[in-house]
Order: C-alpha cells, then sequence, then structure tokens
C-alpha cells in the first residue's frame, strides 16, 4: 500500500501512468467505448465512474502545457444535447488545475483514430454518454 496514491487507482493503472511519458495520451473511456478493439494497452476499471477516476488521474498526472490543449472529448453528433458530464469535467478541471487549460472536441472517428495511438485506454463502467476524455501527459518539474 503507497500513502497519497487515491483508491480508485489501480496497481495497474499506477504503473500506466508511471510509464507514460512526455506527450503519451491516455483515454479514460465511459461503458460504450469499444475499449478492447482499440486500445494497445487496456486498463480494466469497471466499477468506476469516469469523473471520479479523472480527479485521480489529473491528481498524479501532469498535463502537456506545450500544446493548445491537452484534454479532449469526443463532440457530440447533431442534434444530440451537450452531455451534463461535462459540466462535471470543467468542474474537476478547474479544482485540479491552477491554470485551467483548454478542451477541444473531437468528430467521434477522429477520436478513436486518436486513441488507437493512446499510450493506453482505461475502460470504466461509466453510463453517461460522451463521456470518453483523452489526457495528454506533460512533464513533472523538479520540486513537484
Amino acid at each position: 500500500m503507497l500513502k497519497g496514491v487515491p483508491a480508485n487507482v489501480s496497481p495497474e493503472l499506477l504503473k500506466v501512468l508511471s510509464e507514460m511519458g512526455h506527450g503519451d495520451e491516455i483515454v479514460i473511456a465511459d461503458g460504450n467505448f469499444p475499449a478492447a478493439s482499440l486500445a494497445r494497452r487496456l486498463v480494466r476499471a469497471d466499477g468506476l465512474g469516469v469523473p471520479e477516476l479523472l480527479e485521480s488521474v489529473l491528481g498524479l498526472l501532469p498535463l502537456d502545457t506545450y500544446v493548445e490543449s491537452p484534454l479532449a472529448l469526443m463532440a457530440t453528433v447533431e442534434g444530440d444535447e451537450e452531455p451534463g458530464i461535462w459540466k462535471t469535467y470543467e468542474d474537476i478541471i478547474g479544482r485540479t488545475q491552477p491554470d485551467p487549460p483548454t478542451v477541444s472536441y473531437m468528430e467521434r472517428q477522429e477520436f478513436y483514430d486518436r486513441a488507437r495511438r493512446a499510450y493506453a485506454v482505461v475502460a470504466t463502467g461509466e453510463q453517461a454518454v460522451y463521456a470518453n476524455i483523452i489526457v495528454k501527459k506533460g512533464v513533472v518539474r523538479p520540486g513537484e
């Protein structure tokens, strides 16, 4: 057991986060996402929702400050309403980041293509739609 690591971050996920380097990406996916068929590395987190896992990951992982947007969401299809969970993400990002970055939105197939290149995909049991988020790892600075 370690101190300071959130209980919802499994040893497998902690290992993946530690292995990631600057610019590597991780997808935290909802229950509808085709995680097993797209992932290079798949981490199962079936009993968890995306918001609580996102908050834990953002507490451990620095975001890439060398890109315009180190966070990306899957854009809604025309006619679908904006998901309420996005407001939750905005709140989490505001709480965990001293200088909250811009979040980008990507068309579904573009999001899937980017997920295929991600270092890992975390498959959660999240039931909200459009709850998938890509996080790009930054640099840990001395003293952090």
